[in-house]
């Protein structure tokens, strides 16, 4: 016993270094399936401290515990809410605006992964005004959007990446499509070129919101309404995105009762 008592230090060490070392893993990495197998070690350590008097690891165990619900509810806020749809028995409405996330969150995820790389990209997305006017001048793909599709649209090897992308209701409608330039380019830096007033010059003859990427920075740009918003980050990206494009639901109200129509059946 008083062997065991000597090494307990070095076993909590040990064994919280295992953990701390899976964590970072994790957070790095996450997928549904590392997150059960989390839970099972989670709850598989948090017994064996208390079997073995583990008194620190113990005590680390019990406030990760205070605070792996709401970890894990931020973290995996995006997997919750796909799963949690699955569920759902709202109808047609809400399986559409699920979509609609899932397509917002490709979108954003494929358009911050070529700013990262510094790979200049134009997407416009079409609102109530046709943009068939520049789709039928270019490239039509009339092709399901996807991330991959996109991103190996822009790609510098490929013919298609000098020019932008029209998107209508989650289709990627045209490429290599050539937009008006803006006249007044008053709005825009001098290190902003001809992608950047393109783009503001489709937003001002239209009201489609145009998504620009510059390779000299890596920043994007949103241009709607003829006003150019430079170096967004991707939650107000969604945001943006989200209000114009998401339909709000809409609440049927109740007739109020009305005496004299009662009185007159």
């Amino acid at each position: 016993m008083y062997i065991w008592h000597t090494i307990t230090p070095f076993v909590e060490v040990l064994i919280i270094t295992v953990i701390f070392n899976y964590l970072l893993s994790f957070l790095w990495n996450t997928k549904s399936m590392d997150l059960l197998l989390g839970f099972f070690a989670f709850f598989f350590i948090f017994a064996a401290s208390s079997w073995l008097r583990l008194p620190v690891l113990h005590k680390i165990m019990l406030v990760l515990g205070n605070v792996a619900i709401i970890a894990v509810l931020i973290i995996f806020q995006p997997e919750l809410r796909v799963a949690l749809a699955k569920f759902s028995v709202k109808g047609r409405r809400f399986r559409e605006i699920t979509e609609f996330d899932k397509f917002l969150d490709y979108l954003a995820n494929s358009a911050y992964r070529l700013a990262e790389k510094k790979i200049g990209a134009l997407i416009a997305i079409e609102n109530e005004d046709s943009l068939d006017e520049y789709a039928q001048k270019a490239v039509l793909l009339n092709a399901d959007f996807s991330s991959e599709l996109l991103e190996s649209i822009f790609a510098t090897s490929t013919p298609l990446h000098d020019g932008a992308v029209i998107i209508r209701d989650r289709t990627i409608l045209a490429a290599a499509v050539i937009l008006p330039l803006a006249e007044d380019s008053s709005q825009l830096a001098k290190s902003m070129g001809t992608r950047h007033r393109a783009g503001l010059g489709l937003s001002h003859m239209t009201d489609a919101l145009v998504i620009v990427i510059s390779e000299e920075t890596g920043k994007v740009s949103i241009a709607r309404d003829g006003i150019i918003t430079k170096g967004i980050k991707i939650d107000r990206f969604k945001g943006i995105i989200r209000s114009i494009f998401n339909p709000p639901t809409r609440i049927k109200l109740q007739p109020k009762f009305n005496i004299k129509e009662w009185l007159k059946q």
